[in-house]
């Protein structure tokens, strides 16, 4: 059986996030005694095999939906958000002179990758929802790298999942150099998925007996609360923007 926690993982957060499969593992019983990291995300997520991992709201109605079980989504108190949402957070750099999203009319963003809900999606409805449009975009590979992209100036703004730009304020010098300047609507967060033939209740309970035994500063590592019970069509309904290669002329 795999498990695997990959979207929010990084050096700083590894550790725990083993201890969190730990607690989750002793809970239910069974299932592997370690998580895997030596896969691709998508191989993990389609795997037969997949007892628990996590994935991103695009992915999962895109995708995912009718092929896997959707266990429920982590809580990580996202401030103005209702419990298991989420936003994006618009990053610039602190001393370029603009101050709001208009002014970033035509500016260059960075975004993640294009199946991203918080780099792509929800930045694109929203820039489309204030009829605002940018000029030219850039793919970085990852949510760091596209903040890194903005702070070394090969970039003007960018729009990262909240709970990453939390850790990057927590562990990445080069936050200091950046600030938001606006949010996104607020849409269900990153679930918890595993294969079809999982069974739901019991993966739910385990989890969340598990992050409620974990130290508290195994949590404060993660940024997790809790998890709450998303229907499907909460993720669903949330509207698909146009592939990047349809912005870019």
């Amino acid at each position: 059986m795999i498990a695997a926690l990959p979207m929010y993982n990084r050096a700083e957060t590894a550790g725990a996030n083993d201890q969190l499969w730990t607690a989750i593992h002793q809970a239910l019983r069974y299932g592997p005694q370690t998580l895997t990291r030596d896969m691709d995300v998508w191989d993990i997520w389609h795997s037969p095999d997949l007892l628990l991992a996590q994935t991103c709201g695009y992915p999962y109605r895109a995708r995912l939906h009718g092929h896997v079980t959707l266990i429920g989504t982590p809580d990580y108190g996202v401030p103005d958000c209702m419990a298991g949402y989420y936003n994006s957070v618009f990053i610039a750099r602190r001393d370029d002179s603009r101050r709001n999203l208009t002014e970033f009319d035509t500016a260059t963003f960075a975004y993640n990758e294009p199946m991203s809900q918080s780099g792509w999606a929800a930045p694109m409805a929203h820039m489309d929802a204030l009829s605002l449009t940018f000029g030219s975009y850039v793919q970085s590979g990852a949510h760091v790298k596209s903040a890194q992209m903005v702070a070394n100036n090969h970039a003007d703004i960018a729009a990262i999942d909240a709970v990453t730009w939390a850790m990057i304020e927590n562990y990445d010098d080069f936050a200091s150099e950046l600030h938001i300047i606006a949010k996104t609507t607020p849409t269900p967060g990153l679930p918890y998925i595993a294969a079809a033939r999982v069974d739901k209740p019991e993966l739910f309970s385990a989890i969340a007996k598990a992050i409620s035994a974990l130290p508290s500063e195994t949590r404060n590592a993660l940024l997790i609360k809790g998890i709450v019970d998303i229907p499907a069509g909460q993720y669903l309904a949330i509207p698909t923007p146009d592939a990047p290669d349809q912005h870019i002329s």
